[in-house]
């Protein structure tokens, strides 16, 4: 069942727990997703694993291997570039029609995730902290109301929010989101523009810093 109490369907459910362990970091990169060892530890058949991982190699969080296996995707140096270089270029954009478009209950949702985000980092829980932040920057996208940009968010979110896992400095990252929250609120478009390009070094400083730490 979901939260609202829909059904959810077996293999919809693998895939989403799955994918959260994933880029929580509980299923390290390069870790082995045998389907039969996955069913047997979820207490489900092995279809809705198989269906589970194909949506998961299709997000790109998966590489598939022959047969009935995979491993979690270890993202080399180039491939984090590759989504920078992505993000970087989509970032500025939806920030600053966020801006120009947002409505109080959009702000509402906004002020919500970055509350949640807040407390998360105060208390040094680093899962909620970086899922409340990815959330933060999709609840922008749909502020943004540009159906294309949902699209391209739809097609790269699983990848993006392991990017936006991707630092140490859980209140760094929520204070400036703090102040983007302020700009979009005041429909400050250059002010946002500033925070949007500022933020964007700040991710790709933190990933190279946690990356050095962790060779």
């Amino acid at each position: 069942m979901t939260g609202s109490g829909e059904f959810e369907p077996e293999s919809e459910r693998v895939t989403r727990l799955l994918r959260d362990e994933i880029i929580d970091g509980v299923r390290e990169p390069g870790s082995k997703l045998v389907e039969r060892e996955l069913a047997a530890e979820l207490g489900v058949s092995r279809l809705p694993i198989r269906e589970a991982l194909k949506a998961l190699v299709t997000e790109g969080l998966v590489t598939p291997r022959p047969r009935t296996w995979a491993v979690v995707r270890e993202f080399t140096p180039a491939d984090v570039e590759d989504l920078d270089e992505v993000r970087a270029a989509l970032e500025t954009l939806t920030f600053r029609l966020a801006a120009q478009r947002r409505t109080r209950a959009g702000l509402e949702k906004l002020r919500a995730d970055l509350d949640a985000e807040l407390k998360a980092a105060d208390k040094g829980d680093a899962v909620r902290a970086h899922r409340a932040a990815a959330d933060f920057h999709e609840t922008v996208t749909e502020l943004a109301d540009n159906e294309l940009l949902n699209e391209l968010q739809s097609t790269l979110r699983s990848r993006m929010r392991w990017l936006l896992g991707q630092h140490d400095d859980l209140g760094g990252v929520a204070q400036e989101h703090e102040g983007l929250y302020r700009a979009i609120a005041e429909r400050d478009v250059a002010g946002v523009e500033q925070l949007a390009g500022k933020h964007l070094v700040t991710g790709r400083n933190a990933a190279a810093a946690r990356r050095k730490s962790q060779d």
